[in-house]
């Protein structure tokens, strides 16, 4: 592949890319429902309830990504609103939600199918990174307990940094960290703004892992929908 043949760097996302948050938030959140006996609470099922958090929370964290919401009111607002969809306000609860789920979720340790044996690969042949928007204290515990934290040299968070993806600067920031050249690196993610854009911005090639073939208007550089197709692309 003429596009990634000087590469030296790759750079990963985290969530949704080789921590398959959604398996993991969804345990959590499940266990969540039932020990807070949000069934009786709010008269709703468990389906009904993940789905409207699940829109909530997809559109804070796209406020998050530009700046329009701080870290602490992501992580109570998205249970706040939920509860608020059913008819039931309680701060108290919403917080108490919170910190139950970012104490549990980041322990649980489903990486997508293949994630470990193509970064033993990968591992092999280039200097791995992870560049992520995640919450500091979280992403450290996740990529430890999912056993894959040493195959990573350098681990780049927004809070670190100060700046989101797709900010150029969280990109720089990497960049001059292992002194490569955006033509050195790649950025593999699952999110066309914050991943895909964001390192095109910075003129860093890019791999959109899309697997479950979402519809959208972008080209990257590659697109792949299994992370085993890494192993034909570098």
């Amino acid at each position: 592949m003429e596009q990634l043949q000087h590469i030296k760097h790759v750079f990963f996302d985290l969530d949704h890319t080789l921590w398959d948050f959604e398996t993991n938030s969804q345990t959590t959140l499940h266990e969540m429902f039932d020990k807070f006996d949000l069934p009786e609470l709010l008269n709703v099922s468990f389906e009904k309830f993940l789905k409207k958090y699940k829109q909530i929370n997809d559109l804070l964290w796209a406020d998050y990504r530009e700046n329009k919401v701080t870290k602490n009111e992501l992580r109570v607002q998205r249970f706040y609103k939920t509860l608020l969809a059913f008819d039931y306000s309680s701060p108290l609860l919403a917080e108490q939600m919170a910190d139950y789920y970012v104490n549990h979720s980041p322990y649980k340790t489903a990486l997508f199918p293949g994630a470990v044996e193509v970064l033993e690969y990968l591992n092999k042949k280039y200097d791995l990174h992870i560049i992520s928007n995640g919450f500091r204290e979280v992403q450290h515990i996740k990529l430890k307990n999912s056993k894959i934290v040493g195959f990573f040299k350098e681990i780049v968070l927004s809070e670190d940094v100060g700046v989101n993806k797709p900010n150029p600067e969280i990109f720089h920031y990497l960049l001059n960290k292992v002194k490569a050249l955006p033509s050195e690196t790649v950025m593999i993610g699952d999110n066309i703004e914050a991943d895909i854009k964001g390192a095109a911005a910075v003129g860093i090639p890019q791999i959109l892992f899309n697997p479950k073939q979402i519809r959208h208007n972008f080209k990257p550089t590659f697109e792949i929908t299994h992370l085993s197709e890494l192993k034909s692309l570098l």
